[in-house]
């Protein structure tokens, strides 16, 4: 172990990018646990960083203290140890008698990490204060604590709102006029989302919105409302009701809809293309209808096994529905929202209106937008779909 000791003593500096403790010799230790440097007041510290359950725990230490406490690690409950510095990499072994071996990797020159502040990871809304909704809802406690069995919603609340953040620009553009912005939210649910959203821009931003929340469920529609009444936001209404059949607005300027199954999420990106909605978010849910449809002796190989012709139905499905927004002057992008180990429905079709710049090029732009259609056409015809939202799309054009 003092070849251990001293390999840290050595390398274990301002140039790592992290140490992992890993492999641990009972069932019942944390996967791993990271030691990263920062700086705090000029002063070189190492954060501890631990996974136990749902919950993530940090401690910060001197180099001295760190070092000590992972030999100690490696001595009594784990077997490996891997260092990655910026120009180089160690990986330790240490057998049950304390027996360790030493690899040295060489590597490329890693950029230096910014060491000014603790990394650790900064959600939007953050935890310490409680949030009214939060709590009601059931993810946090009164003191602000998250409860364990809701850590994964509360990721997923966070990483929604850093896809509304990234749409600020556009969205206070939109209210530069002086009007409220208007949101709906379709299959809105328990509404952790709706209200997370309406807090993000009303009471942490200080944008004015009048934000809907529209679902089937009447139970959890009372409630919600209960709920915006009870925390004073007098812009926040919940509405019963199916996506098809809305007419509670004529012009919206952020549409969210959050696994609206199968055609439901077809139903909502149409009528925001119709409402002329500056920002589009969705999750997708259930991809059902072009499964039924594809048919192509050229891909027959794949499409004779269920499971690989149903998720390729799933990613066509998004692709074509990201294409037929483009057409519709949007400029969109296919994120990943949150790990795949938590949902395999993951992915978020973010479509933001493009801005259409006067005066020459429009020609050249007519011809690349003919390409895409072409393109597009082409390969619904080899493959045989058709799907619900460009058949709404085409209705609205003639």
């Amino acid at each position: 172990m003092q070849k251990v000791k001293q390999l840290l003593m050595d390398h274990f500096n301002e140039d790592t990018l992290r140490a992992v403790v890993s492999n641990g010799r009972k069932k019942q230790l944390s996967k791993k646990i990271l030691f990263r440097p920062f700086l705090e007041k000029d002063h070189l510290l190492f954060q501890r960083e631990e996974y136990r359950g749902q919950q993530i725990f940090h401690k910060n230490m001197d180099k001295e203290t760190a070092v000590e406490r992972i030999c100690r690690y490696l001595l009594e409950d784990y077997k490996q140890l891997d260092l990655q510095c910026q120009d180089r990499s160690f990986s330790v072994l240490v057998s049950k008698k304390g027996k360790s071996t030493i690899k040295e990797q060489r590597q490329q020159m890693i950029k230096k990490i910014e060491l000014s502040h603790n990394r650790r990871k900064h959600y939007i809304l953050e935890t310490g204060q409680a949030i009214p909704f939060l709590v009601d809802l059931g993810v946090q406690t009164e003191d602000g604590r998250i409860v364990d069995k809701k850590y994964k919603k509360y990721k997923q609340i966070n990483r929604f709102l850093e896809f509304i953040r990234d749409v600020l620009p556009e969205l206070r553009q939109r209210q530069s006029s002086g009007k409220p912005l208007k949101i709906i939210d379709f299959g809105c649910g328990k509404s952790y989302l709706t209200f997370a959203v309406y807090y993000y821009l009303k009471i942490m931003q200080g944008i004015e919105v009048e934000m809907t929340g529209l679902d089937l469920k009447q139970d959890v529609i009372a409630r919600c409302n209960g709920l915006a009444e009870k925390y004073g936001y007098g812009s926040l209404h919940f509405s019963q009701g199916d996506i098809g059949s809305y007419e509670g607005a004529d012009q919206v300027d952020l549409v969210i809809t959050l696994h609206a199954c199968d055609t439901a999420t077809d139903l909502a990106l149409d009528k925001a293309v119709r409402w002329g909605a500056e920002v589009i978010l969705s999750v997708p849910c259930c991809q059902h209808e072009l499964n039924g449809q594809i048919r192509s002796e050229l891909m027959a190989p794949v499409l004779r096994y269920g499971i690989l012709k149903e998720r390729f139905a799933a990613l066509l499905t998004d692709a074509l529905r990201a294409e037929l927004l483009e057409q519709m002057g949007y400029e969109v992008q296919i994120l990943e929202f949150i790990d795949m180990e938590h949902t395999p429905k993951n992915l978020l079709i973010r479509a933001v209106k493009k801005k259409i710049p006067g005066g020459s090029g429009s020609g050249q732009k007519s011809g690349k937008s003919q390409h895409r259609q072409e393109q597009y056409d082409r390969l619904c015809d080899a493959l045989n779909t058709h799907g619900t939202l460009e058949q709404l799309l085409q209705s609205r054009k003639k």
